[in-house]
């Protein structure tokens, strides 16, 4: 079975802003237990902890924590394995051609420190 049909086997992601660790935990199949662990030794999954510590995951950790499921589970890596496979595809994502987001950034920036100088 290819890695979206395993992902079509998840519930979809809720249209919400933040959630729950039993939340998170219905929605990638992992227990709570195991969400705190991987905390612990995947560096790019920090949820923001608010009152009492409690954890609060964004869509994108969701994301993470099941890309996460889907190395250790269905492709059988490693904690070690997982982590570099994760570091490496990061290291992918970061790669920014020029011409791109950066770019179209500073240009927004210039356009606005335009309009705040003419409000001036």
């Amino acid at each position: 079975m290819t890695q979206t049909a395993k992902q079509l086997e998840l519930p979809p992601i809720p249209d919400k802003r933040y959630f729950t660790i039993g939340e998170v935990s219905e929605l990638c199949s992992v227990k709570p237990h195991v969400l705190r662990y991987w905390e612990q030794e995947f560096p790019q999954l920090k949820p923001v902890k608010r009152r009492g510590n409690r954890r609060y995951y964004k869509q994108q950790d969701i994301m993470l924590v099941r890309d996460i499921r889907e190395l250790l589970y269905e492709q059988g890596f490693t904690i070690s394995g997982a982590r570099g496979q994760l570091k490496e595809k990061g290291k992918a994502m970061s790669v920014v051609p020029p011409g791109s987001a950066s770019d179209s950034l500073k240009k927004i920036r210039r356009e606005l420190e335009a309009i705040i100088e003419l409000l001036n």
